[in-house]
Parts: C-alpha cells; sequence; structure tokens
C-alpha cells in the first residue's frame, strides 16, 4: 500500500512522487505534479511513468495478503473491537509488512531516479536490490528501514481505524444496494487519511533511499535528513508531491478495500454451526456491523 498499496506501499501518479520528493531546491527540475508528468512523457514516452513498477509488483500481492492477515489475527488475539484495537491491530500490521516494503520501495525509488537509455545503472528492480546487496550487504537493502516503520505504523493503524469508523457511520451491511459505493468511500478516504498522517515522514525516507545516487551522501540519519531538508527549503519540503500521492491514494484504496471486503463475504458465505447445519456468517459473528472490517465479515 506508498510507496504502491494500501497506506503506506502505495499512493502516487507513476513516476512523480519520487522525483518531486527529492528534487533539488537549488535548481528544482519540476514545477509541480503536471509538469513533472508532463516532462516525464516528453523525454522519456510513457514508458517512464512506470519506472520502478517491477518493485512493486514484485511484493504487491503478498504485502497485501500479510497486512489483512496481520491485522485480522491481532484484531481477534486481542479480544475484541474496539477503536484502540483497530488502531493497534493496523498498526501491527504495518510495522511488519516493512520487511518487504522497504526494499521494494528502494528499488522503486533508485530506477526512477536513474538516467534512461543505455547508461542506466539498473535493468530492473531485481538487479537493483542484486546491485545494492553486492556493494553495501543486508545493511544497504534495508536504508531507510528506521523511516519506513515510522511511517508504515501508525499509518496503517490510521488506515484500518478510519475505514473501521466509515463503515459503521455509513451503516454497510449485507444487502445495502448502496454497499459497494459505500466501500469505496469509506476505502477511498482512509488511504487518504492514512498518507496525511504521516506524509512528511515519507519525504524523509525518500531522500534517505535516494541519498548518494547522484554524489557524495549528504545526510548521516533522519534527524540530519530533517534538519538539512527545513533549513534549504523550509516546511513546504514536507509536502512535496502530496498532490500526485493523493491523487492515487483515493482510487487505489477504494479498491483494494472493496474487492477484500467483497470477496472475503463471498469465499466465507456460511459457516458450519455445532451441528453440521448452516449457520449464516453474520450471526457467527454478531458483535459489530457485519463489514465493518475485513476481520469479522
Amino acid at each position: 500500500w506508498g510507496g504502491w498499496v494500501g497506506a503506506g506501499c502505495g499512493g502516487s501518479v507513476p513516476g512523480c512522487d519520487v522525483r518531486l520528493q527529492v528534487q533539488s531546491v537549488e535548481k528544482p527540475q519540476y514545477r509541480g505534479t503536471l509538469h513533472c508528468f508532463k516532462s516525464i512523457i516528453k523525454q522519456e514516452s510513457v514508458l517512464g511513468l512506470y519506472k520502478g513498477l517491477g518493485s512493486p509488483l514484485m511484493g504487491l500481492t503478498f504485502i497485501n495478503a500479510l497486512v489483512f492477515g496481520v491485522q485480522g489475527n491481532t484484531l481477534r488475539a486481542l479480544g475484541h473491537d474496539s477503536p484502540l484495537n483497530q488502531f493497534l491491530a493496523g498498526a501491527a500490521a504495518g510495522a511488519i509488512q516493512c520487511v518487504i516494503c522497504c526494499p521494494m520501495e528502494l528499488a522503486k525509488t533508485r530506477l526512477q531516479l536513474q538516467d534512461a537509455g543505455p547508461a542506466r545503472t539498473y535493468k530492473g528492480s531485481l538487479d537493483c536490490l542484486v546491485q545494492i546487496y553486492g556493494h553495501e550487504g543486508l545493511r544497504g537493502v534495508n536504508r531507510g528501514m528506521v523511516s519506513t516503520l515510522l511511517r508504515e505504523t501508525p499509518s496503517f493503524g490510521v488506515y484500518f481505524l478510519t475505514y473501521d469508523a466509515l463503515t459503521r457511520a455509513l451503516g454497510c451491511e449485507p444487502g445495502d444496494r448502496l454497499l459497494v459505493p459505500k466501500l469505496l468511500l469509506a476505502g477511498g478516504t482512509s488511504g487518504i487519511m492514512s498518507w496525511l498522517s504521516t506524509y512528511p515522514v515519507d519525504v524523509v525516507k525518500s531522500r534517505l533511499q535516494a541519498d548518494g545516487l547522484r554524489g557524495a551522501p549528504r545526510y548521516r540519519g533522519i534527524l540530519d535528513c530533517v534538519r538539512q531538508s527545513y533549513r534549504a527549503e523550509g516546511w513546504r519540503v514536507f509536502t512535496r508531491g502530496l498532490a500526485s500521492t493523493l491523487l492515487r491514494a483515493f482510487p487505489v484504496n477504494a479498491a483494494t478495500f472493496a474487492t477484500v471486503t467483497v470477496v472475503l463475504t463471498y469465499a466465507r458465505g456460511e459457516e458450519a454451526g455445532p451441528e453440521g447445519e448452516a449457520v449464516p456468517a453474520a450471526s457467527a459473528a454478531p458483535t459489530g456491523p457485519a463489514l465493518a472490517q475485513p476481520s469479522s465479515l
């Protein structure tokens, strides 16, 4: 989920977010999201918009399965459905998926920023990670892990909490003829809220992962990156690329949550009762609206 899916690994106009976040303030290459979009197409063709696409595709399915699985099981382990437990379950899911998300986003960042043409350093996502591992070892592959954790943990908590609150407020119940539009609205809004909650951390993460790609490394760590960025460009630096991220966050997360919820509803169907007779899934889990969150479908 920015990234590319969900709250974190997901959420920007293809090819634009990282370029806007890390461009030099002294010699800015792009004036904004639309200018960045047009420039990429003009200089690199439409294919330039999808630089680094292989990296998120490699882990997209696994990350989604991991996030929703961990969130659902954590919520059950906590014992009851409450706003606090929704946040904690989402935060746990966000933290665990960082193991996959961090190297994936590192490769995406490097591929988006490398020069086009035969002079490019990396041939693809896997080649990028192999080269980084060869030069910098495991530490290099996990560059930006702390900032990724700082972004993903609270943002996924906000993600699932917002979705749960909205589905309850909208009255998302089986049989509602407006169920799918309501799920789309709840999912898209959840994605936007999750990105807004930690977007400045994402800017710092991107800068750390891109550091040293063109010239000597500039930052000694997260706090040093924050200090240098703020000193050079002011507070606006921490909102760079936000528009492109939010433009994609709504439809992507709307589709993600709605699909997961509807598929689980049909996949579970009826659960067997104690005497072997069929019992509707909604009756088996009477606490809260059946579609309040995926784990209680």
